[in-house]
């Protein structure tokens, strides 16, 4: 009997529209870092090596801070009044995910549900919350 791979049978965080925030660039990203997610809770399932498991978690959090950079540049640009305070968010989980990682490299951390819970529901809070402000200001200044 053939085994499916786990993203074949059921994605661990699905995209839906509630996850949009009307901005196609930044949408995109944010399919992304699901995609990510995914990503790594199926190389955890499937009992990946260490060193696969640290390449896709190192490709997340590479991947997490491109996508924070290119939120904040637009927020500066278009003189977003809550930039100060969404780059704090940002912030707190790119050194969360670098605990995670370390901890990870250095054998002290096993990734776990636990740990793609947290990743997952984090992300989708903030979209649904501070990003979804920025929208209009966004969308004011050309951007959509």
């Amino acid at each position: 009997m053939r085994r499916e791979a786990p993203s074949q049978i059921m994605a661990f965080m699905k995209w839906s529209d509630d996850l949009s925030v009307g901005v196609k660039e930044i949408d995109g990203q944010h399919q992304r870092l699901v995609s990510l997610i995914n990503d790594l809770h199926d190389a955890m399932l499937a009992k990946r090596g260490k060193d696969v498991l640290g390449k896709v978690l190192a490709g997340l959090a590479a991947y997490t801070q491109y996508h924070f950079s290119a939120e904040e540049q637009y927020m500066q640009k278009f003189g977003y009044a809550g930039l100060a305070a969404h780059r704090r968010e940002h912030q707190a989980f790119v050194a969360k995910v670098g605990e995670f990682a370390q901890g990870f490299e250095e054998g002290r951390l096993g990734l776990s549900i636990q740990v793609m819970n947290f990743l997952s529901q984090w992300v989708a809070t903030h979209i649904r919350g501070s990003d979804t402000r920025y929208t209009d200001c966004f969308h004011e200044h050309g951007l959509s």
